[in-house]
């Protein structure tokens, strides 16, 4: 227990599930992410489709961090983004990440680092829903370090994420 709220003070918490490997399958159920660009794995069309199901069985991390848009300490569930950029082979510097409404950012793969964002699919062990920023959500582990508590990155923090171009 000593462990665990020392590593909560130090800032974020991440327990990973492993995941399996191998190509990519065919959605089974709706798909919440499209992932295009400069990918070398695809299910369809120069596109990388997922479901839900599909994104959480890539190997999902939980972290514990505190956010500018809710209160307190909160528990988001996803797959690091570094995993999403493994699977589907990407070869490109930038990640041109886009809302369900077509607002889109873009992150630099320099972002995509062990123990960096997440793409979230739940919060506090809720489904993220559109009206609660999902289905998807770009969350940084903003309490682990400084350098993730800045405009720059509270702005790459897009969520309902429906699109993301590899360029």
């Amino acid at each position: 227990m000593q462990l665990v709220r020392g590593m909560l003070c130090a800032g974020a918490l991440f327990l990973a599930v492993p995941a399996e490997a191998g190509p990519l399958p065919v959605p089974e159920g709706d798909i919440v992410l499209t992932v295009t660009g400069r990918i070398g794995e695809t299910n369809g069309t120069d596109a990388a489709h997922f479901d839900l199901a599909m994104l959480q069985a890539m190997g999902a991390v939980r972290i514990e961090t505190t956010t500018i848009w809710t209160e307190g300490p909160q528990v988001f569930e996803g797959i690091p983004l570094a995993r999403l950029i493994e699977e589907v082979g990407a070869d490109g510097s930038v990640i041109a990440a886009s809302a369900l409404n077509d607002y889109t950012v873009e992150i630099p793969l320099s972002d995509v680092v062990p123990d960096g964002p997440i793409l979230a699919f739940a919060q506090n062990g809720e489904p993220l829903s559109v009206r609660d920023k999902g289905p998807l959500w770009v969350v940084y582990p903003y309490d682990l370090k400084a350098d993730y508590q800045s405009e720059v990155i509270y702005a790459r923090s897009i969520w309902q994420v429906k699109r993301m171009e590899i360029r």
